[in-house]
């Protein structure tokens, strides 16, 4: 294993870890780590909106800026002084939470693929959102703001971009004047455009997109940003002076830390650090990594147009066009640039059913590397096999916890690519061809590495999305755990609590009638 390979693991390992600690207290809905872009677009609207009332309440002048500003923040602070400090908190709450989202998609493998789109116009943002961060201190024209001005120019000034040196325009008191801050103005609000637009780029091949986290971790960050504001607010330093040198500042590291980096070291150090991490993140899919699955595959003849497949795809991989053969009814047609082979399609598909007569079940759409076929025959030979007083059958995730090691003489266990690719009808054929229950297993809420498989496999199961399991299924014979891959102990303990409650039903008790589609196949 490489270098890079086992770093990322052990980063994945650590996330893992501390995102499952997360749960106790929060819950998979509520988890940040788990939904850390929807937070930050959540913070970037906060600042969009304080900046709206911010840039209209101030004077648009290089001279009165700072009176402005620091009127709001002293004079106002029950409004101008509390929505600035947001503006600047949230500022940096989406620095903070960009980083982490980029860090946790790297160690969770999530840059190669059908995410490779995702992956490479994500990284332009990370310029974008420090450009504007930076143009925003200076808008204030203190003495932070003129040091964050002199630095970036004297840093520009080292690329061969400039006939003459910017960083000369801050010698003299009397070189800026109020175009400067008409320029500061226009990339402050020009930069957060450019940073909006590359965002609905960076999201708009997915589908169901989070782009508000959920109420509780709403209303949770927003009143932690306003008792920030209220315990610490966020003040000016002295006003800018270029005739004399800043003195110790109240300072930005979320934002303003490649400043001191520069200090320290050079200006070709730093555009050497910063264009390597860049080369760096756009090369990193082109690094050895696991092939791609297999991507879904659809059968013109059973499919029926109905769409569900294409509500239910995670990653918008899913289109309907015109039949070839059938006039005025639409097939599915799939984009293997962005198929996950999650098989969460073959899930929803109406054909999926085991209760179709045919010998062999060809489905609308299908995973090749484990057609609904071969789980209906999987499914009949595990029954064969099943021996006991209370026989089981466990439908699990791939990426969730390991049930492989709960098969037994009374316990069948069917792997899936994901607990979102199976149909809900394959749970009542269970309980009608022998099974005396059915449990099946999902990721932790939110934890769905193809981001909705537990989501729609529990919607689904309580008949809240199409396909859904008929309500003459006891509810008493199935159960659902959601367990990540830690989890194997949980998945246990809930295997041989679910075992006990069927033991002490009788044993006639919500039994469905039995079915028999053929002769099991032979064990």
């Amino acid at each position: 294993m490489s270098f890079h390979a086992t770093l990322r693991q052990g980063a994945s390992s650590v996330f893992l870890r501390i995102e499952e600690a997360l749960d106790a207290p929060f819950g998979g809905q509520d988890n940040p780590l788990r939904h850390l872009g929807a937070i930050g677009l959540y913070l970037l609207w906060i600042v969009v909106g304080t900046g709206l009332y911010l840039y209209t309440v101030l004077d648009t002048g290089i001279d009165a800026v700072y009176s402005s500003i620091g009127y709001l923040s002293q004079e106002q602070w029950y409004l101008g002084g509390v929505l600035r400090s947001l503006h600047r908190y949230a500022s940096d709450g989406f620095m903070l939470v960009m980083l982490l989202h980029l860090v946790r998609e790297w160690a969770y493998g999530r840059y190669h693929g059908f995410r490779l789109y995702s992956w490479m116009t994500g990284i332009p943002l990370i310029w974008l959102a420090y450009a504007a961060g930076i143009g925003g201190y200076w808008i204030v024209w203190d003495q932070l703001a003129q040091l964050s001005a002199t630095a970036t120019t004297e840093l520009l000034d080292w690329l061969p971009i400039f006939s003459e040196p910017a960083a000369r325009n801050f010698l003299a008191p009397d070189s800026i004047n109020d175009r400067f801050f008409t320029m500061l103005i226009f990339v402050h609000i020009g930069v957060p455009l450019l940073l909006i637009l590359g965002l609905w780029a960076h999201v708009h091949r997915i589908a169901h997109v989070d782009y508000l986290p959920s109420r509780r971790v709403m209303l949770g960050t927003l009143a932690a940003l306003v008792l920030l504001a209220l315990l610490r607010p966020a003040l000016s330093n002295p006003p800018a002076n270029l005739a004399v040198i800043p003195g110790a500042l109240d300072f930005d590291w979320f934002i303003l830390f490649i400043h001191p980096l520069t200090d320290i070291s050079s200006p070709a150090i730093v555009w050497s650090l910063l264009f390597g991490v860049t080369a760096l993140l756009f090369a990193l899919p082109v690094l050895p990594h696991p092939a791609p699955a297999p991507v879904a595959v659809v059968d013109a003849a059973n499919c029926t147009g109905c769409d569900r497949c294409l509500a239910d795809c995670p990653y918008a991989a899913i289109a309907m066009r015109p039949h070839p053969r059938r006039p005025g009814l639409k097939l599915a047609v799939v984009d293997a640039d962005l198929c996950a082979g999650c098989g969460i399609c073959a899930g929803s598909c109406p054909s999926s059913t085991p209760f179709r007569r045919r010998e062999i079940l060809v489905t609308g759409i299908d995973m090749p590397q484990q057609p609904v076929n071969a789980l209906r025959e999987q499914l009949e030979m595990a029954l064969a096999r099943l021996t006991g007083r209370t026989r089981i059958v466990v439908f699990s995730c791939a990426r969730g916890a390991d049930a492989k090691t709960l098969a037994a003489t009374d316990t069948a266990v069917i792997d899936l690519l994901c607990t979102g690719q199976l149909p809900p009808a394959f749970v009542e054929y269970a309980l009608r061809a022998g099974a005396d229950g059915v449990l099946v297993t999902a990721c932790r809420a939110g934890g769905c590495d193809f981001r909705l498989g537990e989501q729609w496999t529990q919607q689904r199961l309580l008949g809240e999305r199409e396909p859904h399991l008929r309500r003459t299924v006891p509810p008493s014979r199935l159960q659902v755990v959601l367990a990540s891959a830690h989890d194997d102990d949980r998945l246990a303990d809930a295997l041989a609590d679910f075992r006990s409650r069927l033991d002490s039903q009788p044993a006639t008790s919500d039994r469905l009638p039995p079915y028999r589609r053929s002769a099991p196949p032979q064990a």
